[in-house]
């Protein structure tokens, strides 16, 4: 399931954020890429625990625990910590590649399964251009770049990459969530009812057809939920 999650943060946070990158220091992204990722990646990325790394980790964390939609369509058992990047000038692209299956934050040991995979702009499209997340979906390609606060959600399994950035900086949040429900078929099932349930209590209130759908949800997820 690709999934574009709108306004996980508002105006202010965005203004916040930027206010923040002002004077950061950035180092290059190869430089935490394994062997075979390190030769088609060629961007910019704040020092995992540098002070504004931590303060925009600790904003982004805060966003996602209020977005409803986020929540549904990830189920999250573990988040790895949110990490910021940008694109420009000579360090512009990112070749095709797949996720790294498990990803390791040596600094609390933490390790964690990459079920999804999630980019959160921080830059409006038309600051730069190119910058394009780029999927490749059988033999078709979807072209992915989103309004400042807007993320998207995929399988860690996709392959994807992100298209040269000709003009201006593209800055991006980035990070993955091992899931509560593995299989990525399942927890779509799991997202579209959800949303579906929400929707028939909006239009109708609460009655005992909504009830039995609520039950049939949880009855499913506590068989393939792993806590």
């Amino acid at each position: 399931m690709i999934l574009h999650l709108k306004q996980v943060l508002t105006p202010a946070e965005l203004s916040s954020i930027h206010e923040v990158l002002r004077g950061a220091e950035w180092q290059a992204g190869r430089d935490s890429a394994g062997a075979q990722a390190a030769s088609i990646k060629n961007n910019e990325q704040l020092s995992h625990q540098s002070g504004p790394m931590i303060d925009i980790r600790q904003r982004v964390l805060a966003a996602l625990d209020r977005h409803p939609e986020f929540f549904s369509a990830t189920l999250p058992r573990r988040v790895f910590p949110p990490r910021v990047n940008r694109y420009g000038g000579e360090s512009n692209f990112f070749g095709n590649h797949v996720d790294n299956a498990i990803r390791f934050a040596p600094d609390t040991g933490l390790r964690v399964r990459t079920d999804i995979s999630c980019t959160l702009f921080l830059a409006e499209p038309s600051a730069y251009e190119g910058g394009e997340l780029i999927f490749q979906e059988s033999n078709t390609q979807r072209h992915v770049k989103l309004p400042a606060g807007d993320a998207i959600i995929y399988p860690g399994t996709t392959l994807h990459r992100v298209a040269p950035v000709t003009r201006g900086y593209r800055l991006a949040c980035f990070f993955w969530v091992e899931s509560m429900v593995r299989e990525n078929d399942r927890r779509q099932l799991l997202f579209e009812l959800d949303r579906s349930i929400v929707r028939l209590r909006e239009a109708y209130g609460d009655n005992e057809h909504s009830v039995a759908l609520t039950g049939t949800y949880h009855n499913l997820l506590r068989q393939w939920c792993d806590t």
